[in-house]
């Protein structure tokens, strides 16, 4: 003889009520079948819970039940057509929410993101998108964000590295000298908002490092990489001294000076000057200096040479100067 199967407890139903509940939140029109097959219950079971649902609430001041403190349900579309509309949500909707401006810079974060190569689930993002529009306190802003020529090369850099063959663009090095660079693409990696190619390069024959917002007219060529990461040393730096860099002195507040790490030189002096640190930095030319300062508001100084300390302040006064305006 069959066991007969035991009926649902309380708190199984309650369990139940919190996981519908949310779901079809998130589908906002969806019909009883495919609810069941989510859940993996009987479609009876679904319809239950979905009346159980329209006379469930929190009572108001009054502790008595009123308008509006009881889930509504779209009856005749559950009762004729058996798909399952919340129109009224009680207490959920209490719950903080992001402002308008928040959900549109949230999204525009999301498109960002989905425009990066590695970004595969589109789907999930848009899922995502949806769920950041309908939660704001307010319609959210219409945001985009424009793709860059970065963006493409970024792109045609990690198809060249995952197919093993050789990418060629023109460079623009940080001597302002532009000039066509084929390379063997090994890695890329970011450094806070940059992305950079690590590969040998054909030209120097040897490892170079290239940030790929300096590339343009990037192209994939049909030709096999000769050098791959098991054939060369990559430095676990990403930045490595050249002998045309130029030195700067800074003082920088001790808690910041980590940062640096990758741009001081392993023999360079760091002694304690009014209670911050002074040493010495390496750059590749003085718009990268003003970038490197731009990033340490108030922690950092430039103090010599007189070149340098020119740069960052006449850039710093224009900026200054751009606000006045």
């Amino acid at each position: 003889m069959a066991e007969r199967a035991k009926p649902r407890q309380a708190q199984d139903k309650l369990a139940f009520l919190l996981s519908l509940v949310p779901y079809l939140m998130d589908h906002d029109r969806v019909s009883v079948s495919t609810a069941a097959a989510h859940f993996g219950v009987p479609e009876e079971q679904i319809r239950e819970a979905v009346r159980l649902i329209g006379v469930s609430g929190i009572p108001g001041d009054t502790a008595t039940y009123q308008h509006g403190d009881l889930f509504d349900i779209a009856w005749d579309d559950f009762e004729d057509n058996d798909e399952i509309v919340i129109t009224n949500l009680v207490a959920i909707d209490d719950s903080p929410r992001f402002s308008a401006r928040e959900a549109a810079a949230l999204i525009a974060g999301l498109q960002y993101l989905s425009a990066l190569p590695e970004q595969a689930d589109r789907e999930a993002i848009a899922t995502l998108t949806a769920k950041l529009s309908r939660g704001a306190s307010a319609d959210p802003s219409q945001v985009a964000v424009e793709g860059s020529e970065a963006d493409e090369t970024l792109a045609l850099a990690r198809e060249s590295v995952a197919k093993g063959v050789q990418l060629s663009f023109d460079y623009l090095n940080s001597q302002g000298q532009a000039e066509r660079r084929r390379v063997d693409p090994l890695r890329v990696e970011s450094v806070d908002a940059d992305w950079y190619l690590r590969g040998w390069d054909h030209g120097r024959e040897a490892v170079r490092t290239f940030r790929l917002d300096r590339a343009s007219n990037p192209e994939i060529t049909s030709d096999p990489i000769t050098h791959s990461v098991s054939d060369v040393s990559l430095p676990d730096k990403l930045f490595e001294g050249s002998v045309d860099d130029l030195l700067v002195v800074i003082d920088v507040a001790p808690g910041a000076a980590i940062l640096l790490a990758d741009y001081i030189p392993d023999n360079a002096d760091t002694v304690e000057v009014d209670g911050r640190l002074r040493t010495t930095v390496r750059v590749s030319h003085y718009h990268g200096l003003k970038r490197l300062i731009a990033s340490m508001p108030g922690v950092a100084t430039v103090v010599e040479p007189a070149e340098a300390r020119a740069v960052v302040a006449e850039w710093a006064a224009a900026g200054a100067a751009r606000y006045a305006q």
